[in-house]
């Protein structure tokens, strides 16, 4: 017993996941509690993919599991054995960008960039899961994304854009 009449806390739970992150298979040892985006960001250093509310409710951490869109903030990390992870890192091919990044640079659809990732993560889903059809439909399959700037038409004509030419 310590002087304080406290046991020392124990470890907490671990466990081992190995997962393919932009094309490159990673394995780490981490608190079963760890966050995808902690994962990202502090274990394997990948700081695109941002931290925002830490919640699910602002989608600026959103990256690619398995192709569909999730808020890393709320996926646990060690449920995700051998799934594929796309960040923003591993969206350009060599020197080109990705359609939907060269998008947002020709649309101007930024203002401070930090959204960014996630928009055009969810942008990418969006298009992927054919939910182009209008403004209309981009703006409520995008929902879930915020852009305190207010570039919330300029990101809906990227994603007009980069799903003509998918």
């Amino acid at each position: 017993m310590s002087p304080l009449g406290t046991e020392p806390a124990e470890a907490p739970p671990s466990g081992r996941v190995s997962l393919v992150v932009n094309g490159e298979r990673h394995t780490a040892t981490i608190d079963n509690r760890t966050s995808l985006l902690d994962l990202l960001r502090e274990q394997l250093g990948l700081t695109g993919t941002k931290k925002g509310c830490d919640a699910g409710a602002c989608g600026a951490c959103t990256v690619l599991v398995d192709g569909l869109r999730v808020n890393a903030c709320l996926t646990l990390a060690v449920r995700l054995e051998g799934a594929a992870v796309t960040t923003v890192e591993g969206l350009a091919d060599g020197g080109r960008l990705h359609p939907l990044q060269q998008a947002f640079i020709d649309e101007d659809a930024f203002q401070c960039g930090y959204c960014t990732p996630g928009q055009i993560m969810s942008g990418i889903g969006c298009i992927r899961e054919g939910h182009t059809g209008s403004p209309e439909e981009i703006r409520e399959w995008m929902s879930g994304n915020l852009c305190r700037c207010g570039c919330y038409v300029k990101i809906v004509r990227a994603v007009e854009q980069a799903a003509r030419r998918a």
